[in-house]
């Protein structure tokens, strides 16, 4: 089942298991990242990642943090400024970071998947961005195949008439697009002002430079939506036709992102309006031919994204669903998460510290976990239920030289309400989500977390993982 068409929405359980959950694009998730990591234990992952037997291409992310103005809703790790020597200075702690981190790389490794995120990439200068790839550029080795894929996350606020252009020269063939909602009202409550007409053109400008794919995300649950508001949003995207939306609920956490206090509680749908406004969703982009992917994203057909899921090559990881499996992530930046090998490893949070690591010549690992067996076994099994829907369990046998039964035992035992339910079909040979279970995977995979139990999960990991 791939198609948001066959989707069945159960109202019900959607209310009952769909509320929270880690969104696992790592396990263990970022909250377990509790280790000191050091340079000795990053070196010794690159190291073992570069073996012959293991030896594949790379993913890197580049995190860029600053925002001209906030946008309530966000809860992302950005930087509001308008302070160009700041600016400056991180670029400049950017680069230093690359040739830190690049040294522990066989240059023979080709970067098929790059990303850089945000904040708001475009916040930089055509010139400084180019400055990055090319110091980039000089550490590894950057792809010219068609079959890259090289992402960045653009304002279209801050597109100016050579942006496009400048951007596939440096090599991005794909762009992700920031929308919410095309409502004014509701822009105006989320300080997020952006026409129309202004996605429009920025938009056809992508298509005519060429770039292969473009996504546009989208938030439900924000103040001042209504069936009516957010169906009219839905309408025009689709007339558009990108190739990718992610639609995300919106997660209200005043208490943890000061943004979010600018936002009205009476002002945001109640708990039956969401899943209107999700059902909603789900049955405009199915009509409209979109396949569903998982979790929040939704895909064309003729989509790579799209034709992973097909073909079960599909992949999770901190740059959300992907194509490109098994590859290191190298990251950088203030934040930035990265896994080589079965080490995982997060920057500083906060800009000083960051700052600082750099200036000593060291690299700004802040905190991360190495993966045990356990782990490895587990991420293993939440990867196939995140990305297919179904875990092959003689398959996964194989693969750990386990016995699934005797293995998850207990959680085979927790299954059974969720079977009961009829979010999934259990058998000897395969665990596979339903029609109904798609929409809730997190649920079934919460079920196979070992840091989980014995605890319940919080609202707040509904946007955190």
């Amino acid at each position: 089942m791939s198609s948001s068409a066959a989707l069945v929405f159960d109202s019900r359980l959607v209310g009952r298991y769909g509320l929270a959950g880690p969104r696992y694009t790592s396990y263990p998730t970022a909250l377990r990242f509790n280790e000191p990591i050091g340079v000795a234990q990053y070196r010794q992952a690159a190291a073992s990642s570069e073996d012959a037997l293991l030896r594949r291409g790379l993913s890197i992310y580049v995190h860029i943090p600053f925002c001209y103005s906030p946008c309530f809703y966000c809860g992302c790790t950005k930087i509001v400024t308008r302070d160009i020597d700041r600016v400056e200075r991180y670029v400049g702690h950017l680069s230093e970071e690359i040739s830190l981190r690049g040294r522990h790389f066989d240059r023979g490794r080709l970067v098929e998947q790059m990303h850089f995120g945000g904040g708001t990439p475009t916040y930089l200068s055509m010139a400084r961005l180019s400055e990055l790839i090319s110091r980039i550029g000089e550490q590894f080795q950057l792809s010219d195949s068609d079959e890259r894929d090289y992402s960045i996350e653009i304002d279209p606020r801050s597109v100016y008439p050579n942006t496009l252009r400048v951007l596939r020269e440096l090599g991005f063939n794909r762009l992700s697009m920031g929308i919410q909602d095309f409502d004014s009202g509701v822009q105006r409550a989320v300080n997020r002002v952006q026409p129309p007409d202004m996605v429009r053109s920025v938009y056809l400008g992508a298509r005519d430079m060429g770039f292969q794919s473009v996504n546009f995300d989208l938030i439900y649950g924000l103040p001042l939506q209504t069936l009516d508001t957010f169906a009219s949003t839905l309408d025009q995207v689709i007339e558009l036709r990108p190739d990718r939306l992610s639609v995300y609920g919106y997660a209200h956490m005043p208490q943890r992102f000061k943004a979010q206090r600018h936002i009205r509680q009476q002002e945001l749908p109640d708990v039956s309006a969401r899943l209107d406004l999700l059902r909603l969703v789900i049955e405009k982009l199915g009509a409209a031919g979109y396949l569903y992917i998982g979790l929040d994203h939704f895909a064309l057909p003729s989509d790579t994204l799209a034709k992973a899921k097909v073909q079960k090559t599909l992949h999770r990881s901190f740059q959300g669903y992907s194509t490109h499996a098994g590859r290191d992530l190298v990251s950088f930046g203030v934040s930035a998460i990265g896994r080589v090998g079965t080490l995982f490893v997060q920057n500083p949070k906060l800009l000083k510290d960051y700052e600082a690591a750099i200036g000593q010549g060291d690299m700004p690992a802040q905190r991360g976990v190495g993966l045990n067996r356990d782990d490895l076994i587990r991420a293993d099994v939440i990867q196939q239920i995140m990305c297919h829907g179904e875990i092959d369990i003689e398959a996964l046998q194989t693969r750990h030289e386990i016995q699934f039964e005797e293995y998850f035992c207990a959680e085979l035992g927790r299954l059974q309400s969720l079977r009961n339910d009829g979010l999934l079909d259990l058998d000897g040979a395969s665990i596979r989500l339903t029609p109904t279970g798609q929409l809730l995977m997190r649920a079934v995979a919460m079920t196979f977390d070992a840091y989980l139990a014995p605890m319940a999960p919080s609202p707040a990991m509904s946007r955190l993982m």
